[in-house]
């Protein structure tokens, strides 16, 4: 080899070299998310904040409408809930639903646009029942959603049907008898962050949050009522909250003890008031609906597709970063309406 070669196989080297350490070192940063001293902190890079962001962009707000004149339910037929607003407010609203939920198909995604008021889409009747329920969950879960609030764009992201959700989960078939096992376990899954704990946790927890539990307070309790499938079933849902919110255990539990509420940061208060929220929306409002779905919108086990953590946040600890579309859009979608 001449010297001219070595030396331009020395400067290869040395950028190659270059090009690995820099693949090595994307700068992880930390974020203290507990008390100091303990160890609490969420770990994310550069890289993943950037999408993070990217993927909770909030669209514009509809110019403001006035709220005077005549009322939606005086202009329109068949308007039971959002009536009492003014013309150009439900105009105005219609308009930004259509944005967050139907992009392309427009009116038409709901409703019959030869006679607007008709209620033979399914798609209306839903969408009708998913304003009382937006409008439930702003003014009755202030403990979870705050001021902040939610809106139709907060799950749908622009999609018809949101793009996180879950149905009962009949798993894959058993073998019978003694060999039968039929509790969705030990077969990795993605709802479990790829173990093989339960993968169906939220039929029997976020029917009743109550049974969410790890462990008893004390040795050999009296009262001991929690099996170790009770624990694994709860470590299952946990992993699909930690993967949900984007963040680690120690964002809400302290890891010294993660039973004990007062060592826990506030986030498990508000993650404890999430959960049931999301056990009532499904009961009172999703689940009420199985009839009004047809067959292929809904589970192999004929449940409709419900809400679960991911529905909302979608990777972020809040969704859309905490952005609030909500007062853009009050009253219509702030406070209760009972239909008329």
């Amino acid at each position: 080899m001449t010297p001219s070669s070595k030396r331009a196989a020395a400067a290869l080297m040395l950028l190659l070299g270059a090009g690995l350490l820099a693949g090595c070192k994307e700068q992880v940063e930390s974020k203290q998310s507990g008390y100091r001293g303990t160890g609490m902190v969420q770990l994310s890079t550069a890289k993943q904040t950037a999408a993070l962001a990217a993927a909770n962009q909030v669209p514009e707000a509809q110019p403001p409408a006035s709220q005077e004149g005549k009322r939606a339910k005086e202009v329109y037929k068949n308007v039971t809930v959002l009536g009492d607003l003014s013309e150009e407010e439900f105009n105005r609203t219609m308009l930004a639903i259509n944005e967050w939920v139907a992009p392309e198909a427009g009116c038409d995604f709901c409703h019959n646009t030869d006679k607007m008021e008709d209620d033979s889409k399914y798609q209306k009747v839903v969408a009708r029942r998913m304003f009382q329920m937006t409008q439930h969950i702003n003014e009755k879960w202030k403990a979870h959603v705050g001021e902040v609030g939610v809106t139709c764009y907060t799950c749908h992201r622009g999609n018809g049907v949101p793009a996180y959700s879950w149905v009962q989960n009949p798993g894959p078939a058993e073998a019978q008898g003694m060999a039968a096992t039929g509790t969705g376990k030990n077969k990795a899954s993605w709802t479990a962050g790829i173990t093989a704990l339960y993968d169906d946790p939220f039929t029997p927890l976020l029917t009743d949050p109550s049974k969410i539990r790890l462990q008893t307070t004390s040795a050999l309790a009296p009262a001991m009522s929690k099996s170790i499938q009770d624990t694994e079933m709860t470590y299952s849902l946990m992993f699909h909250l930690s993967q949900s919110l984007g963040v680690n255990c120690d964002f809400c539990h302290n890891s010294r003890s993660f039973s004990n509420w007062s060592e826990s940061n506030p986030q498990r208060v508000t993650a404890w008031h999430g959960l049931r929220m999301v056990s009532e929306v499904n009961k009172d409002y999703i689940s009420l609906l199985a009839a009004v779905f047809p067959d292929n919108r809904k589970g192999p086990l004929g449940d409709p597709a419900k809400a679960n953590c991911q529905t909302c946040h979608q990777g972020a600890n809040k969704p859309l970063l905490g952005a609030s579309m909500l007062k853009d859009y009050r009253p219509a979608l702030a406070t209760e309406t009972t239909p008329k």
